[in-house]
């Protein structure tokens, strides 16, 4: 029966930058995985280019039940600790809008320098291994389809059920569960919403315009599309990971343009349609806009008029009926409660020589290489301690 002092459940980001951190410290180290290939929703992430991090990383980044648990795991490792890591293989890398940070060519080159490194430091890698048990007596046990693993540590690092044709389970949440930490209920996030059959700007598909989403106290800006079955688009996935079942999106067409200003500018002959088609889609002011009040010159509206116009217009609310679920989903919210986690080490509260890493904890990343830089941040963490 093979020994090691670590067995790593997981050859995701977090999994696999933590047997590289480990064995880095002479640790004897074993990744073990269900999948056939390493890294498989990093193959995938960026399109296909990996963006690894974030220049402007904060900790507000971040959605957890605790916003503090985040801090010490970040500032441990930054943006420009990743861009080191890269640049030492020769990994070409490029910075694009909102400080995004994406490989030039391929996010096969990541994995590729993750499973150098692990090799380098003799880290035994087991994929398509089936995970059956995992139980704790003296040392931790893992029981495999074939055989079974023995370590003085074991690392989580199973990820979420977000993506599942990637291969994501949630089988890192069951067996945290087993070893009794709660499990706050998993959720798509960076996900789009589907709207009401019956909802009034349900037919414009295809059209893409700014728009200012606020949801649970939070206001984003980006880019929305929508879709025949509701709402995507950068904006809509970033307000995805703050929104749950009931809450309401107060969108604003125009974040960067006051009506008023917008009307001032106008005078007062036109049409309100006329003065608003010229900054927003057609068919949206069309949908938009009752009928009678779209036809006003500007000069005509009233006090309720112009209350009613502002509200369509900056402050447009809607209930999503739910999202496209996990399989659009391009990360889990929910997850291992953080309170009965280490937030320096990530190992349990409850379970000594247990650890828990990446995206199978209750931290969701906004879009735009947040997540990832998790998986790598608390991959460090849990590599140092174990």
């Amino acid at each position: 029966m093979p020994q090691y002092d670590i067995v790593i459940l997981g050859a995701g980001a977090s999994g696999l930058w933590a047997a590289m951190t480990a064995a880095g410290r002479g640790k004897s180290v074993c990744v073990i995985d269900h999948g056939k290939r390493a890294g498989r929703k990093v193959l995938i992430a960026g399109g296909g280019k990996c963006n690894f991090t974030n220049l402007r990383l904060t900790p507000g980044d971040f959605v957890c039940a605790n916003p503090h648990f985040v801090k010490s795991a970040l500032a441990r490792l930054t943006p420009w600790d990743l861009v080191a890591f890269l640049e030492r293989h020769d990994i070409p890398w490029e910075e694009r809008e909102h400080g995004q940070l994406f490989c030039r060519e391929s996010a096969a080159d990541v994995v590729s320098a993750l499973e150098s490194e692990c090799r380098r430091a003799r880290v035994t890698l087991r994929l398509g291994e089936e995970i059956r048990a995992v139980k704790k007596k003296d040392h931790f046990h893992v029981t495999l389809g074939r055989g079974e693993v023995t370590a003085t540590s074991c690392l989580i690092a199973l990820g979420g059920p977000a993506w599942p044709q990637a291969g994501a389970t949630d089988t890192g949440h069951h067996i945290a569960k087993q070893f009794g930490h709660t499990i706050i209920p998993a959720r798509p996030a960076l996900v789009p919403f589907t709207l009401p059959s019956d909802w009034p700007l349900r037919g414009l598909t295809g059209i893409a315009l700014p728009v200012a989403i606020t949801v649970g106290g939070a206001r984003f800006t980006e880019n929305l599309l929508f879709t025949h079955k509701g709402v995507s688009g950068p904006v809509v996935l970033q307000a995805s990971c703050r929104w749950e079942k009931g809450m309401a999106l107060a969108m604003d067409f125009l974040p960067e343009t006051p009506l008023d200003a917008l009307f001032y500018r106008a005078g007062g002959k036109p049409q309100v349609r006329t003065v608003l088609a010229r900054v927003l889609p057609e068919r949206l002011v069309i949908a938009l806009l009752p009928p009678k009040l779209a036809t006003k010159q500007i000069a005509q509206l009233t006090r309720k008029d112009h209350d009613l116009l502002t509200r369509l217009v900056h402050t447009y609310t809607v209930t999503p009926a739910g999202t496209e679920g996990m399989r659009k989903a391009e990360a889990t919210a929910g997850g291992v409660d953080t309170a009965d986690v280490s937030s320096k080490t990530m190992e349990s509260r409850l379970t000594p020589g247990l650890y828990l890493t990446g995206e199978v904890l209750d931290v969701t990343g906004q879009l735009g290489g947040f997540n990832l830089h998790w998986a790598w941040a608390s991959g460090q963490a849990a590599g140092e301690a174990m």
